[in-house]
C-alpha cells in the first residue's frame, strides 16, 4: 500500500509538471498568436475576395431570414421602403463608396424592440425598429446607416476573419493539428481580446466615413452625433447604461474618445453642429407612428 501510494504521488507530481509546462507553452503561444493576429489586421490583410464578401453576406442573409431571432418586418411596406431609400440614397450620392456597383446593398428592417443595427459582408444592412423608435430624426438614422455602410465598404468582418484564420493557422503549427480543448479556449480568449481592441478602431473609422458619406447627401453630415448624445445623456442622467442599449454597445463600443473623435472630425471638416436644419423630423415621426406594436 505504501509503495502504491508513493507511485501515485510520483505520477501526480509528474502530471503537475507536464500540465504546468503545457500551460506555459499555451500562454506564450497564445500571446504570440495575438501579436501576429493584430499585425495581420493592422496591415489590412484580407484573405477574402470582394466576391467572397457578397457570397458570405448572401448566405448570412438566408440564415437571418429563416431565424426566429430576427423577425423581419412584414409591413407596412412604407417603413421598409423608407429605411431602404435612406440607405440607397447614401450609396448613390457619395463618390467615396467604391463598391456601390459590386455589393448589392440591401437594407432590411427587423421588427424588434432591440436598439441596434448591424452589417454583414457585401452590404447587407439590418436596422431594428427599436432603433428607429429610439432616434429622433431621419438624419440621425442616416448617420447610423452610413456607419454600417462604412463597415461593409472597409470589409471589416472579412478582415477580422482573415486575421482569425491566419492566427489559427499559426496556432495549429505551434500546437499541432489537433490542439486540445485548453489550447482552443486560450486561443479564442486571446484572439477575442485582440478583436475587441480592433473593433473599437473599426467603429471610429466607420464614424469618420459616415460623416464623409453624408456630406454628399441632403442630411447634416455629423448626424451620427445625435445618436451619441442621446446615449451619453441618458447615461449621465441614470448613472448607467440605459435599458435596451446593451446589444448595440456590446457590438459598437462607445468610449468617450470615440465621441470626441466625431466632434474633432466635424471641426477639421469645418462642419458646424446643426440640430435644426437638414434633420427631417416631421416625416420621421410619421414613419415611427406606422411601426406596429411588439
Amino acid at each position: 500500500n505504501i509503495l502504491i501510494t508513493l507511485q501515485k504521488r510520483i505520477i501526480m507530481d509528474k502530471i503537475k509538471i507536464i500540465i504546468k509546462n503545457r500551460l506555459t507553452l499555451l500562454t506564450l503561444s497564445a500571446v504570440f498568436i495575438l501579436a501576429i493576429s493584430s499585425i495581420l489586421y493592422s496591415c489590412g490583410i484580407n484573405l477574402f475576395s470582394v466576391q467572397d464578401d457578397v457570397k458570405i453576406g448572401q448566405d448570412l442573409d438566408k440564415e437571418i431570414r429563416s431565424s426566429r431571432e430576427y423577425p423581419i418586418l412584414k409591413g407596412p411596406q412604407e417603413v421598409n421602403d423608407y429605411v431602404s431609400n435612406i440607405g440607397k440614397n447614401i450609396v448613390k450620392s457619395s463618390p467615396l463608396i467604391k463598391y456601390k456597383d459590386v455589393f448589392p446593398y440591401q437594407f432590411t428592417v427587423i421588427h424588434d424592440s432591440v436598439i441596434n443595427a448591424f452589417c454583414t459582408p457585401g452590404g447587407f444592412i439590418y436596422v431594428y425598429t427599436g432603433l428607429i423608435k429610439y432616434l429622433g430624426n431621419e438624419a440621425a438614422l442616416a448617420g447610423v446607416i452610413g456607419h454600417e455602410i462604412a463597415h461593409a465598404e472597409q470589409r471589416h468582418m472579412t478582415q477580422r476573419l482573415s486575421s482569425y484564420y491566419g492566427a489559427s493557422f499559426l496556432l495549429s503549427i505551434v500546437l499541432g493539428n489537433n490542439p486540445n480543448s485548453i489550447a482552443e479556449i486560450m486561443a479564442n480568449l486571446f484572439v477575442g481580446l485582440g478583436f475587441l481592441a480592433n473593433s473599437r478602431s473599426d467603429e471610429q473609422e466607420a464614424d469618420d466615413l459616415s460623416i464623409r458619406y453624408l456630406r454628399s447627401t441632403k442630411y447634416f453630415p455629423g448626424s451620427i452625433v445625435f445618436f451619441f448624445n442621446r446615449i451619453v445623456g441618458e447615461q449621465k442622467l441614470k448613472g448607467n447604461t440605459p435599458g435596451g442599449l446593451d446589444r448595440i454597445l456590446s457590438t459598437h463600443p462607445l468610449p468617450q474618445d470615440r465621441v470626441d473623435n466625431a466632434y474633432q472630425q466635424l471641426k477639421e471638416l469645418k462642419i458646424k453642429v446643426d440640430t435644426v436644419n437638414n434633420v427631417y423630423r416631421e416625416d420621421y415621426l410619421r414613419i415611427q407612428s406606422l411601426i406596429p406594436n411588439y
